[in-house]
């Protein structure tokens, strides 16, 4: 086989979406404040728009924010009251660390577990890394 048959056959398995080229947009929160309850009533937007689970991205804000978060149907609801710009930058801190490939930078990671460690494994390059284990 020639170089090139080689280099078309090994191009060939690379998934689709190593080739797009479109620009991942971190989404916006919306929040509320109520009372001493923070509320954010975009939760399944954003979580739909990262691509991950509640209950990770919940932990992690709690954790971050020091207060309790609880998931009522379409909102989450956080303790205390929390500036829409605060909840904005852990936003954009989690998805640094626990969703964008430190490789190639895309944003088509998942979550798997190897030997009790979580492991972010991205499907667009194939590289993966263990992330730091949230705080309780």
């Amino acid at each position: 086989m020639s170089y090139k048959d080689l280099f078309d056959r090994a191009r060939g398995q690379l998934p689709e979406k190593v080739f797009e080229q479109s620009r991942f947009e971190i989404p916006k929160i919306a929040s509320v404040v109520e009372g001493n309850k923070t509320f954010i009533v975009n939760i399944r937007d954003v979580l739909t728009g990262i691509d991950r689970e509640a209950n990770h991205f919940l932990k992690y804000m709690a954790g971050e924010l020091a207060t309790s978060v609880t998931l009522e149907g379409t909102r989450a609801v956080f303790a205390g009251k929390h500036a829409k710009t605060t909840l904005q930058t852990l936003l954009e801190r989690y998805v640094k660390e626990y969703v964008i490939c430190g490789e190639c930078e895309k944003p088509d990671t998942k979550f798997i577990t190897e030997s009790r460690i979580l492991m972010k494994r991205c499907d667009a390059c194939g590289a993966s890394s263990a992330v730091k284990p949230l705080r309780k």
